[in-house]
């Protein structure tokens, strides 16, 4: 099934799920629609970078003489790089996205910035040169994440938060399989095409990018910023003032402040897994076929279950099914310090998916509900300082406690101390005092 041939979607005027039927059914207006459909072009680069990306780089790690261990080392320093440097500018330019005028055109530099970064990756023929094209490619994703994200209060309202931002993962799970499938038809049928390893994922890289960017059109084209702050003099300046600002307000706002603490330790444990997980196969010696096509049915397990998650949170509250994953990572991560064969992979996938798009999506939609809308780019900014970071230090501990000890499995196994931390944080955020600012939803202008 390809996503834009379901949904009526004709790229030359960005007519997108015309399917009437379609969109009864999924309850989403042409704003949420298109937010969704983003998250369709940007998650072919994760399950990029998630599958076939770390075993190109360990092909061209092997070429360069790297141990199995080094090469896992090197691959989480490059992907902590990357995440210190979004954590460190993403806030100021979160914040200055917030500027009446300013998220459209930063979030489209960012775009931009990570598909022409894909599609330089192919062209690295050597692993130093591909780990530095990496993080300028990461840092474009990753900072796009930024905006996106923050557009959420300008798409829907309040109660269809946790909906809309489920549906923009399940979508993006199912609808980066397009891009995945072809890109593995590409590189494992290199031999039969006739072409070497190198073009064949340099085609891979084309295809994702490509995606990516016609998958943003409609977003960059009917996206309009709702809440925002007025534009000043030398709004740089007054950006940093903002953000300085934000940061002693949210150590008085209890519940706001520890929720970032808890996201801190418990996403952590997500983006770590995500990041190295391959990696981490690749480096106990599993079949390269099987790891690909293991993260391919995380895709499609993810889907159903974003969706489910998504529904359940109008019936349940998202603080206890936000705790119901974050228990279920520190399982998976237990599991993961004991697998040693394919098997085990496939069980580790299966139920990565399950819970893998509601955490994210949860978490996503809670934290968007707790904010002023007017100031989303400068909040979300500092909740991507604590992904980033919490990724920062996530793939770092496990490279470095892989190195020391030259054993993977105990890197990984620090994973689970994150999601246990995480657990308790959290719980005392739904506890803290602190009510949804309805008040802090200021409409444009104000």
């Amino acid at each position: 099934m390809v996503l834009p041939v379901w949904m009526g979607w004709k790229p030359w005027d960005a007519q997108i799920w015309e399917s009437e039927e379609m969109a009864m059914r999924l309850k989403l207006t042409k704003e949420e629609r298109d937010w969704v459909l983003y998250d369709v072009g940007n998650s072919a680069f994760t399950l990029l970078v998630a599958t076939i990306m770390p075993i190109y780089f360990n092909y061209l790690a092997d070429l360069g003489g790297l141990s199995s261990v080094d090469y896992v080392a090197y691959w989480g320093y490059a992907a902590s790089v990357a995440t210190l440097i979004v954590a460190v500018a993403g806030p100021v330019f979160g914040t200055l996205a917030d500027t009446k005028g300013f998220k459209k055109p930063i979030f489209l530099v960012t775009v931009v910035l990570g598909a022409a970064g894909c599609i330089s990756l192919g062209l690295a023929k050597q692993w130093l040169v591909f780990l530095v094209i990496y993080v300028i490619a990461k840092v474009g994703f990753s900072g796009s994440l930024i905006f996106y994200d923050s557009m959420l209060a300008d798409v829907t309202d309040e109660e269809r938060m946790d909906d809309v931002s489920s549906q923009g993962y399940a979508w993006g799970y199912i609808g980066s399989c397009v891009p995945f499938v072809a890109c593995l038809g590409v590189v494992l049928g290199a031999d039969a095409i006739g072409i070497t390893m190198e073009t064949a994922m340099a085609a891979a890289f084309g295809i994702v990018a490509v995606w990516w960017v016609v998958m943003s059109f409609p977003l960059v084209k009917g996206y309009r910023q709702k809440h925002y702050v007025e534009r000043r003099e030398h709004a740089v300046r007054e950006s940093f003032v903002r953000l300085g600002r934000t940061f002693c307000n949210v150590r008085k706002e209890k519940k706001i402040f520890v929720f970032l603490l808890a996201f801190f330790f418990y996403i952590d444990g997500v983006y770590t897994i995500i990041d190295m997980a391959t990696a981490y196969g690749s480096a106990l010696g599993l079949n390269s076929t099987g790891l690909l096509l293991a993260f391919l049915m995380t895709q499609v397990v993810a889907f159903p279950f974003a969706i489910l998650f998504g529904k359940l949170a109008q019936k349940y509250a998202a603080e206890k099914l936000i705790l119901v994953c974050i228990a279920a990572y520190f399982g998976i991560a237990v599991f993961a310090m004991f697998m040693s064969t394919q098997m085990h992979f496939w069980i580790l996938a299966f139920f990565v998916g399950m819970f893998q798009g509601g955490i994210q999506a949860l978490s996503r939609s809670y934290f968007a509900k707790i904010i002023p809308s007017s100031q989303s780019g400068e909040y979300f900014g500092l909740l991507d300082i604590c992904g980033k970071g919490a990724s920062f230090m996530g793939t770092a501990v496990v490279s470095l406690i892989s190195q020391l000890t030259g054993n993977v499995n105990m890197g990984v196994g620090m994973i689970a101390v994150m999601f246990l931390i995480g657990i308790c944080l959290f719980g005392a955020a739904v506890k803290t005092e602190g009510e949804p600012q309805k008040g802090g939803r200021h409409a444009a202008g104000n």
